[in-house]
């Protein structure tokens, strides 16, 4: 019943007729999720940041709610971080331990300990299966502490790993918030995290994403995405990248304490589509001159954006972009 309730009431928002766009459709995007939200069931949060403005529209973004599997970007990024710095290379083997394994999604839930694995291989898994034991295996690596430490510099105060990820158990203090996460995918689209190439492998993984019935569901199928998702028993997240023509955004949307997943699913369409309309809306009032032309002080980064590897990485193997054909 309450399912059935909240979907009436996102097909009603939806479906209301708009002010002309030429009004501000990023207001009117703040002034939509605010209406939606306040209604959604559970706990909610949202932060969409317009990637060429910075501009932000949210509900509730600043609340502390479970991470999900959505910390594995923040894991991802102290890879990078480390393999900068000369710690390792991509082509570096990993072995799995005991310690490393959960039982839950991916390649790795059953693969047998003393079995080894590229960093190469173990990110990709992490990200597009969500593959737990991949993602404990890297965290050993490179040290959760470590992991923590950059959040913290980068300035995502509220984003934190306290424990090796399971599938089962309490895992509800691994945090975050919906501004940390749009501000860290707003860094690695602008290519300030590591280098440009790094965040171009970064990208590239996450567009590579194998669930993706979330945020992407009601986007056209020509719209390229970047994420990562997120769950629990009670929960649904998803964070991404949206290359949408001219007005690309980063977007993340968190939902916990979730009367049924259905629910929070609904949630996320909801305001994946709203803020496709409204950004597009923004995009073309662009294209006619209605709305002044955007500016950055940084590119836009796409996914895989570089063909070679860096300097600091010329051990690597020569396919290194070549993400998906790996087969340790």
């Amino acid at each position: 019943m309450l399912r059935r309730a909240f979907i009436a009431v996102v097909a009603a928002l939806m479906t209301v007729v708009a002010p002309a766009f030429a009004l501000d459709p990023f207001s009117q995007l703040q002034t939509r999720l605010d209406s939606l939200a306040s209604r959604a069931p559970g706990s909610v949060a949202v932060a969409v940041r317009d990637l060429r403005t910075g501009q932000v529209a949210g509900y509730n973004a600043q609340a502390s709610l479970p991470a999900a599997s959505t910390i594995k970007v923040p894991v991802m990024v102290e890879v990078f971080k480390q393999m900068e710095d000369g710690t390792f290379t991509l082509g570096r083997e990993v072995t799995l331990q005991n310690g490393d394994r959960d039982d839950g999604w991916g390649d790795l839930a059953a693969a047998p300990s003393g079995s080894h694995y590229t960093v190469r291989r173990l990110l990709w898994l992490m990200i597009t299966q969500s593959d737990n034991t991949a993602a404990n295996m890297l965290i050993r690596l490179v040290g959760r502490v470590h992991v923590n430490e950059t959040m913290r510099a980068l300035g995502l105060d509220h984003t934190a790993l306290s424990d090796y990820i399971r599938s089962y158990g309490d895992i509800r203090s691994i945090r975050t918030t919906a501004s940390d996460m749009a501000h860290l995918m707003a860094l690695i689209a602008h290519g300030e995290l590591v280098d440009e190439w790094s965040c171009g492998e970064m990208l590239e993984i996450m567009a590579g994403q194998q669930i993706n019935t979330l945020l992407p569901e009601p986007l056209p199928s020509d719209v390229l995405i970047a994420h990562k998702t997120g769950s629990l028993h009670d929960t649904l997240n998803d964070v991404g990248v949206v290359y949408l023509h001219d007005a690309p955004y980063a977007i993340a949307v968190m939902t916990t304490r979730l009367p049924s997943l259905d629910s929070g699913r609904a949630f996320i369409h909801a305001v994946s589509s709203l803020a496709f309309k409204q950004i597009s809306a923004l995009a073309a009032q662009r294209a006619d001159g209605t709305a002044p032309a955007a500016e950055t002080a940084t590119p836009i980064v796409r996914p895989a954006a570089a063909v070679t590897a860096p300097v600091w990485d010329q051990s690597a193997p020569k396919d290194v972009l070549d993400w998906q054909t790996v087969d340790d």
